[in-house]
């Protein structure tokens, strides 16, 4: 469906059925099998799994590791290129067990490795590589505990790389190096004065928070000399952002990187590698464009483009062609995620046609002049004078509620100015779409009388970015789409915060500050999907009002099969979000079962009801933290 833009941000994965629902075109070894997004939350129900849920699509990544892998190896190809490529994965864009596990099984082939920015990180990755062949990158700042461990990962065999974020880190990796008997990977971090557009452009740049400078790594070079270590550096890697919209930046970061590369290789530096770091963007609105939401280049342009910035830098000088590594994490994991929920009720920005005077007679003579203006307006509606009828709705409604204040009209008076104005203004909405050039308040004012759709989710949970960097993902309803939506709407969670909602999208080509959506049906759920927000946003998500971990579904398509669920996770329950805030539920219960009989021995409550009251209590402490059906 054009309007969501399904086409444009899906990856070639999603789409719209005849039926109306949203389907998932899963590639498998042998073609590909299509399901509906209904279907399986169909099946999940049946089971007792309720909303929100957080579906996760094994196939998609599968389907994205296969195809980053493909593209360089088409790349290099075509450029006669002499060296390799190999993806690293960075555990903290998606710690979770089951991506971890699926991205080593089905990247083992590839020999695809894993980075570790912290110890916790490491310890998942080397007990989760088994492919030896598989970098093992180590970022960030690193005691002797971290060193210690990926020295043993060489022991063991992996080609585990300590990158240097600061020249501290070198005499600890050379002092425990030495004492283990164990000779380390080197990798340097630079700084780039490359700058990027996009939300992570304070990631490049001289004031970038990780990295060598000129005048650090020249130093470090020099320590290496000094002990006869510089052998050991065989990797330069540098970071220009998470999501880099526009491939003329990456370009010119791996341009600038390939002079550090070839003067360090002069300096007699044994470097055989070059890690590109993350970067690599996902068009999440899907406008292929270089706002910090998207991207103006494709998988194949950017492998191309690097391949080609190496090669024309590195050839003329004879220099050999590193392994190229990239940390492209975001890309890589981003689709294979889609938080699902329901929407639990609406609050609609319509006229009430039931509200009346005290004499149960909208028409009669002593009506404050501010709500006479409204009902002239209305019944002199003039379509070729929208922007009059506007500007004189908004004065006299601005003029009934300073009346109301002051004490001069009464509180139905006001209700009643308010509801003409909200027919006089839904009216030019209508309207708006016919003008050659309607004035920024026409355009704006679909927006500002948008219904609030009430989800069955939290957006500090579930969509922190959304909330955070102001990150758009795709939203749309993953059924009824064969109908056109009637109405626009922002989606509020529920948490009791007003930043708690939605309410930038990208619709119809154009950003918007409200979702065309449905009405609601009596007896009918209403479910809407965001999409592509496998990347970070598990990890990053708090606890804003308690609400916990969604449930979650693993799912895998299968060729025989239409899908298989891999595993079931529970959400967290209220009992689980207490004791993460200190609290000790069998205390808490024990303390309300207290007071409760307190009640009873007042005389205030039977003992029944007493029982009933501590039942219902300690069955809420067992409960998940969102809203249920049941």
């Amino acid at each position: 469906m054009n309007l969501y833009g399904v086409h444009r941000w899906g990856c070639g994965f999603f789409g719209v059925a005849d039926s109306g629902n949203v389907f998932v075109d899963a590639p498998l070894e042998s073609g590909s099998r299509r399901i509906e997004l209904t279907d399986v939350v169909a099946e999940l129900k049946s089971i007792g799994f309720e909303m929100p849920i957080v579906l996760r699509l094994e196939n998609l990544i599968t389907a994205r590791v296969t195809q980053l892998n493909q593209a360089f190896r088409n790349a290099i190809e075509s450029t006669n290129y002499k060296g390799d490529y190999q993806g690293v994965f960075p555990i903290k864009v998606n710690q979770q067990n089951h991506v971890i596990e699926h991205l080593v099984r089905c990247g083992d082939k590839f020999a695809f490795g894993l980075e570790a920015g912290s110890k916790p990180e490491l310890l998942i990755a080397m007990a989760s590589l088994r492919n030896k062949e598989s970098p093992l990158i180590c970022n960030g700042y690193k005691d002797r505990e971290f060193i210690d461990l990926g020295l043993n990962a060489v022991r063991l065999g992996f080609r585990c790389f300590f990158v240097i974020e600061n020249l501290h880190e070198l005499d600890l990796i050379l002092e425990r190096s030495k004492t283990l008997g164990i000779e380390p990977l080197l990798g340097a971090r630079i700084k780039l004065s490359t700058k990027v557009e996009g939300n992570w452009q304070n990631d490049s740049g001289d004031r970038s928070l990780f990295g060598l400078t000129t005048i650090q790594l020249i130093t470090l070079v020099d320590k290496l000399k000094h002990v006869n270590k510089l052998h050991l550096l065989e990797m330069l890697h540098f970071h220009l952002g998470s999501q880099i919209p526009n491939i003329r930046n990456i370009r010119d970061g791996v341009n600038e990187a390939c002079r550090y590369f070839i003067d360090m290789t002069k300096e007699g530096a044994n470097l055989k590698y070059l890690d590109l770091g993350g970067g690599l963007a996902v068009d999440y609105d899907g406008s292929a464009s270089t706002n910090q939401n998207s991207r103006n280049y494709d998988i194949n342009e950017y492998c191309i483009d690097v391949v080609e910035a190496i090669d024309n830098a590195l050839t003329p000088l004879g220099i050999p062609h590193p392994t190229i590594i990239t940390e492209s994490g975001r890309w890589l994991i981003a689709p294979m995620s889609i938080l699902l929920f329901d929407i639990l009720a609406v609050e609609e920005f319509a006229a009430n046609q039931k509200i009346k005077s005290e004499s149960g007679n909208s028409g009669i003579d002593n009506w404050c002049e501010p709500v006479l203006c409204l009902f002239d307006t209305e019944s002199n509606f003039d379509q070729h004078r929208l922007q009059e009828n506007y500007n004189d709705t908004i004065y006299n409604l601005d003029q009934s509620r300073r009346q109301f204040s002051s004490g001069k009209i009464s509180l139905r008076e006001k209700a009643i100015a308010e509801n003409t104005s909200l027919r006089i203004l839904n009216r030019i909405v209508n309207l708006v779409p016919s003008l050659p050039y309607p004035s920024p308040e026409l355009l704006d004012l679909k927006d500002k009388l948008a219904d609030i759709y009430y989800g069955n989710f939290s957006v500090f949970q579930s969509l922190p970015d959304a909330w955070a960097i102001e990150q758009i993902f795709p939203v749309m309803p993953i059924h009824r789409l064969s109908e056109m939506p009637t109405k626009n709407g922002v989606i509020a969670d529920l948490t009791c915060d007003c930043d708690g909602k939605l309410d930038r999208f990208f619709v119809d080509s154009a950003s918007s500050g409200s979702l065309p959506l449905h009405e609601l049906r009596s007896g009918e759920d209403y479910l809407l999907g965001v999409f592509l927000v496998g990347a970070y946003q598990e990890t990053l998500g708090d606890l804003h009002n308690l609400f916990g971990d969604t449930n979650v579904a693993s799912v895998r398509i299968t060729g025989d099969r239409e899908f298989e669920f891999l595993e079931l996770i529970n959400g967290d329950n209220v009992a689980d979000l207490l004791s993460y805030v200190e609290y000790q539920p069998k205390l808490l219960l024990e303390q309300f079962r207290e007071m409760t009989m307190a009640s009873f021995n007042d005389g205030r409550i039977s003992l029944d009801e007493a029982e009933n009251t501590v039942a219902v209590y300690s069955a809420a402490l067992k409960s998940i933290s969102y809203l249920t059906s049941s």
